[in-house]
């Protein structure tokens, strides 16, 4: 009697959930012993909690005004100085920590859906539909990212778009230039996975197509998502300080970043003032620097196909 094909024990990302256990064990022993990402995650947690928790523990706010503490230096009583306002310039660093990181997070998210989503349909379905959202990537990628994102945010300008609903835009504006090579990245993963024992063992079976990719596709491509997350933040992080450098991302009184290094955009402040530019490009250099170290480690850590050291 001819026996069927076992799948689970085909597949090259175990599906079953005690493998699946023991394979992500495996990956947290492996990733322990990556010191540099270690130390980029624990830069990464002290930034979320000054970001996210260290407003809490300020005497200051940053909507009011202080005309009699205009352009302090640093002192005890402002720990990184006053800007042109007069408002603390910690504060304001930790609040845009907040905008900076939710920006970064939630482009990545929706780059990660989008480009993962169409990469699997590309490479599961082929044919017309192949043809049709990899056409699509290549017209985004052979346009210049930077000067796309520049169009798009001088359109929104000019549609007078609220400070409040230019965050939100700004994630969407910069999922929409980060997918495609995402999903050009994914579909490849599944063309070859659609290669695979385990795959063909899933058509001689007549699953659905459903099952097959959420059983079976998406398990191994989830592994090269987690990586391309993490390592596409830090650029997402970087394009929006980009944007609101030049005034048109994030904007005033919203804080980020990048608006808060254009805050010293005379030969003045940049000369004699630097406690208003360097904090907050610090803060842009260590979270970038810190997440490019994790996104390393995580890809050294699920490749199976490197060896423990």
């Amino acid at each position: 009697m001819e026996q069927q094909p076992n799948i689970r024990s085909a597949t090259p990302f175990p599906t079953g959930r005690g493998q699946r256990s023991s394979l992500w064990k495996e990956v947290g022993r492996r990733f322990i012993k990556k010191k540099m990402a270690l130390f980029g995650l624990i830069v990464l947690i002290i930034v979320f909690l000054f970001s996210f928790v260290g407003p809490f523990f300020s005497p200051y706010t940053t909507v009011g005004t202080n005309t009699q503490a205009i352009h302090q230096a640093p002192s005890l009583s402002h720990w990184v100085g006053t800007d042109h306002l007069g408002r603390d310039v910690l504060t304001r660093l930790m609040l845009a920590g907040r905008i900076s990181l939710t920006v970064g997070l939630g482009a990545m998210a929706l780059a990660v859906t989008i480009g993962g989503i169409l990469g699997i349909l590309a490479g599961y379905y082929r044919g017309i539909v192949d043809q049709i959202i990899m056409r699509l990537a290549d017209v985004l990628m052979t346009l210049p990212g930077l000067p796309l994102l520049f169009i798009m945010a001088a359109v929104m300008s000019e549609w007078r778009v609220p400070a409040e609903q230019r965050l939100y835009i700004v994630m969407v504006m910069l999922s929409l230039v980060n997918w495609p090579g995402l999903a050009r990245l994914v579909r490849s993963q599944v063309l070859s996975l659609r290669e695979r024992e385990f795959m063909q063992a899933t058509d001689a079976l007549g699953l659905r197509d459903r099952r097959k990719v959420f059983n079976h596709l998406l398990p191994n491509v989830v592994p090269l998502l987690i990586v391309t997350a993490t390592l596409s933040v830090g650029g997402a992080i970087l394009s929006e300080s980009v944007l609101s450098f030049f005034g048109l991302g994030v904007v005033p009184p919203t804080a980020s970043w990048g608006n808060m290094i254009n805050t010293a955009n005379t030969l003045i402040d940049f000369t004699n003032r630097p406690w208003l530019w360097v904090p907050p490009g610090l803060a842009i250099f260590i979270t970038v620097i810190a997440v490019n170290l994790l996104g390393d480690g995580l890809r050294d850590a699920i490749d199976p196909n490197m060896k423990s050291r």
